[in-house]
């Protein structure tokens, strides 16, 4: 006897299914509340919805839930979840293996006990062994081993020498143009300045009635910074400087150099901050051996001209000072020079030609 089959129901309309769907989804946001500790994870989207619209309703994690087969499920991953990987069991327990490819990498001795393994990835784990060199110490050897899917045979996948937390590491690569210092530049070195240095400007000299030199904004360049048609361009001073010509100079000090400059002569030895200055007789803007320099530099720095100064040559602060100052003076004692003290009484016996002191009688001053 066959039994007949149960007829199949008749597919519900869509209009009732997206009511139900909206009555199920108004119950669960009625049970679970603005502060339920549901975790979200599987949202049910009907093909037409709006995308914005979707996005706010509630969604369930319970079991159970039941999507309709019109619908897709859009799962709902947090960006803050990040697997952790696990050490795979055959290539952890290869570490043998691992430890005869160090050796045989290293030499033999120089390989020390097994310091920790690490999992790169799936069926991919590193062994880290302690480095015996005594010029590698801290250094540990590396060895990754790695297995195919469905297989147990472990391999040696690649072995180096990488630094521990205890190594000692060369420092940080400074470039050269930030590595080099004062007094490195030796003979025959060259150090050219790149096109962008700030503390250098273009002079700029524009023809006709409107010639100009930029390049400073003392006095001196607005009283004579000024060029004419049937002259050439001179600096301010420098008639008095050797006449030093701005088609010489395609660039020139900005005004960032000249403060620069500024700052480090005055903080350095020659400023008055140096133990010379601090016991010098007096200051070298009224020494008569320091040579001005043009504005608006020269209005706190000059040379030194003083042969025997120890900043002979040298761009020294007008405050700054030493012992060859040209007004010092030698200082005297209070008592002045000491007078010779001469004995009129005593005497001295000396031996004289034809006469001997052996022979010579002395008498009494007393007597007649």
């Amino acid at each position: 006897m066959r039994v007949a089959p149960l007829a199949a129901a008749p597919p519900a309309r869509a209009a009732d299914c997206d009511a139900e769907t909206k009555d199920r989804l108004a119950r669960l946001a009625r049970a679970a509340g603005p502060e339920s500790p549901i975790a979200l994870s599987i949202l049910p989207r009907q093909f037409g919805h709006d995308q914005a619209a979707l996005a706010n309703q509630p969604q369930s994690g319970r079991p159970g839930a039941s999507i309709p087969r019109y619908e897709v499920q859009l799962l709902n991953v947090s960006p803050n979840r990040v697997r952790i990987k696990e050490l795979d069991e055959a290539c952890a327990q290869a570490f043998d293996l691992a430890r005869a490819a160090a050796e045989e990498l290293a030499g033999p001795n120089l390989v020390g006990p097994l310091v920790g393994s690490q999992a790169d990835g799936d069926r991919l784990v590193t062994h880290l062994f302690a480095c015996l060199d005594p010029a590698y110490r801290g250094w540990r050897w590396a060895v990754t081993v790695a297995r195919a899917a469905r297989s147990k045979l472990v391999t040696v996948n690649e072995s180096l020498l990488l630094p521990g937390p205890d190594s000692l590491l060369a420092p940080e690569w400074v470039p050269w143009s930030e590595r080099v210092r004062p007094g490195d530049l030796g003979v025959g070195d060259l150090m050219p300045a790149s096109s962008d240095d700030e503390r250098l400007v273009p002079v700029a000299v524009l023809g006709g009635d409107d010639a100009v030199l930029e390049w400073d904004d003392g006095d001196g360049w607005a009283d004579g910074g000024r060029a004419g048609e049937d002259e050439e361009p001179h600096l301010p001073g420098a008639a008095a400087a050797g006449s030093v010509r701005v088609a010489s100079r395609p660039r020139v000090l900005s005004a960032i150099g000249r403060d620069l400059a500024a700052e480090r002569w005055y903080s350095s030895e020659h400023g008055p901050g140096s133990p010379l200055a601090s016991a010098a007789p007096g200051q070298c803007a009224t020494c008569g051996f320091l040579v001005p320099l043009s504005e608006p530099l020269g209005r706190a720095f000059g040379v030194c001209a003083n042969g025997f100064a120890p900043d002979d040559g040298r761009v020294v602060a007008l405050d700054h000072g030493c012992g060859a100052h040209s007004e010092a003076t030698t200082p005297r004692g209070r008592e002045g020079v000491p007078v010779p003290v001469i004995d009129e009484i005593g005497y001295d016996l000396v031996d004289a030609p034809g006469v001997s002191l052996t022979d010579t009688v002395f008498g009494s001053l007393d007597e007649d």
